[in-house]
């Protein structure tokens, strides 16, 4: 029912006694409606989120009208309470939205051809409200219950049914499920052939040297069959494969597991950051950093000169595009190219941050999108042409792709990743998309080479999750 005035809401956090692992609180919500888990494993930096069952549910499809409109009016339905402020610790998901902007948003921002096929037909924007949710912090190794005190249902029972989850997840075996093994052949169905691929190079190239963008962000997608659970691929992924900012959404017969490295934008307070990566290595995550296998990867990317372009390029995208929304003389670039060891890869990443000049409330998550998003790493430069050609050259559309999946507490502090290293999952279908930054230089079929490449390691962990048993609980 509509209202007119904003549900106010309390937060409330509670230590919770239980201690399950990761893996196992997150095959429990994963069987829950609606679930959304964020992180979830050991490379994750400060905190997971483990929800289910949202109070509320907003989508937005390509179809539809006035996304910004719409957005505002969900995001203002709940109001943090003004004597339950100080009870918020910092960085902390203190209830609020979970959910995803898919990279098509971006036709509501720029003006864009709209040529690629939205043949897949997820939303643009799924946001759901949860009331209640687990927190882990990693640093303390302590679960926390977060409810909201905001409407009929007492927040101790929220708190029971937490708890529920907790006690539920203790019983759980442990994940067994193999590694599986990297090949690069035998890819499946392609949305495009070897030789559009090489067209579209070509034209990419070209549209580089008339000077019209200095790089572009272009690629491909792959899909094959998927008969388990989704959450299998989310387990496969955080063992072998742990992100800072993986993500696990599912929904009806849809599902979304993401590996993601790369921060998109994080709010806290007023201060705002992003972390663009720009140049990946391999790292063999069972040798140690001072191998000279591991050592040749890390000196050839401190030493790429296209990688340190691209990098640097990017950044001053980001300096640009946060400077719409920051207080003039804030905004600053507070890493220019540091070389970061994740668990399979070396990337390189850039770090900007500012100070927000709109206070937190829905507008200010409004202004936000219209000023960066989508992101201008996985976009090209400059950004608005970049896109332009990417619609033009790419037959389907990117959906979640390439998007932002996170979070949005109720005070408005908030966490999107960039939506790379994504498995979309429909019904019996799972897809697979993979890219790389083009520039002048670039060789069309070294750069379909490594798209292949990128593919064969994503489905990796789908045929190793059809073959193996799963976990189950000491109840069954």
């Amino acid at each position: 029912m509509e209202t007119t005035e904003p549900i106010r809401c309390r937060p409330f956090f509670q230590a919770a006694t239980a201690s399950p692992t990761l893996a196992s609180l997150a095959q429990v919500i994963a069987e829950k409606e609606s679930p959304a888990i964020l992180g979830g494993n050991a490379s994750v930096q400060s905190c997971s989120i483990f929800a289910a069952e949202p109070v509320e549910v907003f989508e937005f499809s390509l179809v539809e009208e006035k996304p910004f409109e719409k957005l505002s009016a969900f995001l203002s339905k709940y109001q943090l309470a003004a004597d339950g402020k100080g009870d918020i610790p910092e960085g902390v998901f203190c209830g609020g939205w979970i959910g995803f902007f898919g990279y098509e948003l971006g036709r509501f921002i720029e003006k864009l051809p709209q040529a690629a096929i939205d043949d897949l037909g997820f939303p643009v924007i799924r946001l759901a409200f949860y009331d209640k949710a687990i927190v882990y912090d990693h640093v303390a190794e302590q679960f926390t219950l977060v409810a909201l005190d905001c409407g009929e249902t007492p927040i101790q029972t929220k708190i029971q049914v937490l708890n529920d989850w907790l006690v539920q997840a203790s019983k759980c075996l442990p994940v067994v499920l193999p590694r599986g093994e990297t090949k690069q052949g035998d890819l499946p169905a392609c949305n495009m052939t070897q030789p559009q691929y090489l067209t579209a190079l070509d034209k990419t190239r070209q549209y580089i040297i008339d000077g019209e963008v200095y790089q572009i962000n272009f690629s491909q997608r792959f899909e094959c069959e998927y008969s388990v659970q989704p959450v299998e691929l989310f387990h496969w992924q955080n063992q072998y494969n742990p992100s800072p900012y993986a993500a696990f959404l599912s929904w009806a017969n849809k599902a979304i597991v993401s590996a993601s490295p790369e921060l998109f934008l994080k709010v806290n307070g007023d201060h705002i950051s992003t972390r663009p990566i720009k140049g990946t290595r391999p790292r063999n995550p069972e040798l140690g950093d001072d191998h000279p296998d591991n050592q040749a990867y890390f000196k050839e990317l401190v030493r790429s000169e296209k990688d340190q372009a691209e990098l640097a390029m990017i950044v001053d995208l980001e300096r640009n595009d946060l400077a719409k929304v920051c207080v003039p003389g804030t905004r600053h670039v507070t890493c220019g190219r540091e070389i970061e060891a994740f668990p399979t890869v070396y990337h390189a990443v850039g770090e900007v941050a500012g100070t927000l000049s709109l206070p937190a409330g829905p507008q200010r998550v409004v202004e936000l999108l219209k000023a960066t998003f989508p992101g201008g790493s996985i976009t090209g430069a400059p950004k608005i042409r970049a896109m332009e050609i990417i619609d033009e050259l790419e037959p389907t559309a990117r959906g979640v792709y390439t998007g932002s999946i996170g979070w949005i507490g109720l005070n408005f502090d908030l966490c999107w990743n960039i939506a790379i290293r994504t498995i979309l999952i429909d019904g019996s279908k799972a897809y697979a998309q993979t890219g790389g930054g083009i520039v002048a230089d670039s060789d069309p079929q070294a750069e379909w080479e490594e798209t292949l490449t990128k593919a064969s390691a994503l489905l990796t962990g789908l045929r190793a999750v059809m073959k193996e048993p799963r976990m189950d609980t000491d109840e069954h």
